[in-house]
């Protein structure tokens, strides 16, 4: 009896330790299938190319910000000047600047009547920021907007197009699809293959599986403003309000709808420095929100049925980088004790077995990646396949290293220590020309 335990216990284990090594590969795989999915039966949900609007509902652009001082007025000009729609107000949430944001917002007020600002005079962070907007916005409708984030020029006829439409009744936020405006440096570029990937493929996959999203995009959202009302609105001691906002509302059953054909332009970090901290930023807020609701699900999975292979994906994620990290640690620790015992024998074959592995994985990031460029922006993109590799060597590596490194903090956060303020990243000035 004993014996039968232990054996079905170690071939438990052997399954759980297989599924691990291969996880990358399955991941690229499950997105690959589902963005077919996407394509086949999902497709048609887009917008009509002849649909076209009855009238222009009131909407509000709401720009958080804390120190923008380099992007904002070039920004706060586009969205006033460029934009092909008529009934709109942009707000502003200067959240405790410092420098001189202040002040070209009152310059700017004068010369643009429909621009309001609201000032937080201490930093409390974009979450808290976009609450205390909520409440000042005049719009049913209220689009989050970053920065030093453009959306094209129809972008605001397109969103309405979705809510006004037969199944817009039910959307409780229109995501759109992010594109990298610079691409100058070698990790623009490849960004742009990684926002293409995880917009092209990831979104489209958890919109034809669920019909739900695992997170919002922060910089291009528009929400319903009674359905932000509904769950709250966002959580002030989070990393990432997009995300827990997200799945918020995903489990309370209202349905976002991810929107491709609305572009968005965006400025991304351009040195190592700022990408990591960003993905760190991201990693905790991915991890906050899975032990937020992981316990709903164990406790209630029929209910919850429809977001358990999203909380699965994320399990294993998490699971994930802490085995990548162990076993590269052991795998290291390995190949130097056979060194300086002089096999080199068990030294190359460790090198050829784990080379093969990679081969498998780097194989099925470039089914996933080539598929989503070819989805995304319907191909226009490929040329940026060249820099697959280094997307592919950053999430593999850097990825499950933020999310090693800020576990911890994310326990904290659901412990009652987390904070919401935010350090602007260093910008570059924007010319939308």
């Amino acid at each position: 009896m004993l014996a039968s335990i232990g054996n079905g216990w170690h071939t438990g284990a052997m399954v759980v330790l297989f599924i691990l090594c291969i996880y990358p590969v399955l991941g690229a795989m499950y997105w690959f299938w589902g963005a077919v999915a996407y394509t086949l039966f999902r497709r048609q949900d887009e917008l009509s190319a002849v649909a076209e609007l009855t009238f222009d509902p009131f909407i509000t652009i709401m720009v958080p910000a804390h120190d923008e001082e380099v992007v904002l007025q070039s920004t706060l000009e586009y969205l006033l000047n460029e934009l092909n729609y008529s009934n709109y107000e942009v707000l502003v949430i200067d959240d405790g600047s410092t420098d001189q944001t202040p002040t070209i917002l009152a310059k700017l007020q004068e010369r643009y009547p429909n621009l309001r600002v609201v000032r937080i005079e201490a930093n409390k962070g974009k979450a808290h920021a976009f609450n205390v907007g909520m409440f000042f916005a005049k719009g049913k409708y209220i689009l989050s907007n970053d920065a030093d984030t453009l959306p094209e020029r129809d972008a605001l006829r397109k969103y309405m197009r979705y809510f006004e439409s037969s199944a817009g009744v039910n959307y409780a936020a229109i995501t759109a699809n992010m594109d990298v405006y610079n691409r100058t440096t070698l990790w623009g570029k490849s960004q742009t293959v990684e926002f293409s990937s995880i917009v092209g493929i990831i979104k489209r996959s958890q919109t034809a599986v669920n019909n739900t999203m695992y997170a919002y995009s922060g910089a291009n959202t528009m929400y319903r403003r009674d359905f932000l009302i509904s769950v709250g609105g966002f959580r002030q001691d989070r990393a990432t309000e997009d995300i827990s906002i997200a799945w918020d509302q995903t489990f309370i059953n209202m349905t976002p709808k991810f929107a491709p054909d609305i572009i968005f332009h965006m400025n991304v970090p351009e040195s190592l420095h700022d990408l990591y901290r960003q993905r760190k930023r991201w990693a905790q807020g991915g991890t906050e929100v899975w032990l937020t609701n992981f316990g709903r699900i164990v406790r209630h999975p029929w209910r919850f049925r429809h977001v358990i292979s999203i909380m699965l994906d994320t399990t294993l994620s998490i699971v994930w980088s802490f085995f990548f990290w162990i076993t590269s640690i052991i795998f290291v620790g390995t190949m130097l004790h056979f060194a300086l015992a002089g096999n080199y024998e068990r030294i190359w074959h460790g090198l050829v077995m784990s080379m093969i592995f990679m081969t498998f994985q780097l194989f099925a990031g470039l089914i996933q990646v080539l598929a989503a460029l070819l989805l995304d922006l319907r191909g226009i993109k490929l040329r940026y396949l060249f820099f697959t590799p280094l997307y592919l060597l950053f999430t593999w590596m850097i990825n499950p290293l933020t999310i090693v490194t800020t576990f911890i903090q994310a326990v904290k956060t659901i412990g009652g220590q987390g904070v919401g303020t935010w350090v602007s990243p260093k910008r570059k000035g924007l010319d939308h020309d």
